[in-house]
């Protein structure tokens, strides 16, 4: 069974002249143990994309579903839990809580999902080591460089047993080396089964990818494998 599948997706944002097509007639499939990346311009649809995978926004027409559940069938409280259970997301701009530790913003998700607090923690800790962080759990986000806080967040969205991961620029504010280490994360964790949709600019990041989607003003132009997806779609923005 596939984890994520949008089917004949549009999103149009206002009406009449106004409007703008963010999405037109997008068909996309992610199973488990596939990594796709997605490419194109600013304004292409990227994130409108992932927050339509990630239940955060509705599509004007057409079907999304996360692991066989129809999004459009749920109502907020249903959407809610499915994205606390089965969905872990890696916002652009972040969104950690500045009152909370990086711990407790780690934990927040399980928490909020009925796990006790100190098992909670004990997985948010193993989060953070996983992305280097383990001595950084009681510091707040104010308190962190900007490569530490997107560590953070990406830390939140791999804790627990979520199996589907979005991902927009997860890796925009770290230095390469942080970057490659993060991508490999990622790739583990799919490679364990789940399955994770990444929005990036980058040929050599989509390179990490088995399948990679390109977008252009809100049409799927291009869907190309590992080894030939990045130079042709570099080929493709030129």
């Amino acid at each position: 069974m596939s984890l994520l599948e949008l089917r004949d997706v549009y999103r149009t944002h206002g009406t009449g002249a106004a409007a703008v097509h963010a999405l037109r007639g997008i068909d996309l499939t992610v199973r488990p143990g596939e990594l796709i990346a997605v490419m194109g311009p600013s304004g292409s649809g990227k994130s409108t994309l992932l927050n339509l995978a990630g239940g955060l926004d509705t599509p004007t027409s057409g079907r999304v579903s996360v692991e066989g559940t129809d999004l459009g069938a749920l109502d907020r409280r249903g959407l809610a839990r499915l994205r606390r259970r089965s969905i872990g997301y890696v916002f652009q701009d972040l969104n950690l809580l500045p009152s909370l530790t990086a711990v407790e913003n780690v934990a927040l998700p399980l928490e909020l999902d009925g796990r006790g607090v100190r098992h909670a923690r004990r997985l948010a800790v193993a989060a953070l080591t996983e992305v280097g962080l383990a001595d950084l759990g009681d510091r707040f986000p104010d308190d962190m460089s900007g490569g530490q806080q997107q560590r953070v967040a990406i830390a939140r969205a791999l804790v627990g047993e979520r199996r589907l991961v979005l991902a927009d620029e997860p890796t925009g504010a770290l230095d390469s080396q942080t970057g490659e280490a993060v991508l490999r994360l990622l790739r583990d964790r799919v490679d364990a089964g789940a399955a994770a949709v990444l929005v990036t600019h980058e040929a050599r990041h989509a390179a990490w990818a088995d399948r990679v989607v390109f977008l252009r003003d809100g049409l799927a132009v291009d869907t190309s494998g590992p080894l030939d997806g990045p130079e042709r779609l570099l080929q493709d923005i030129g």
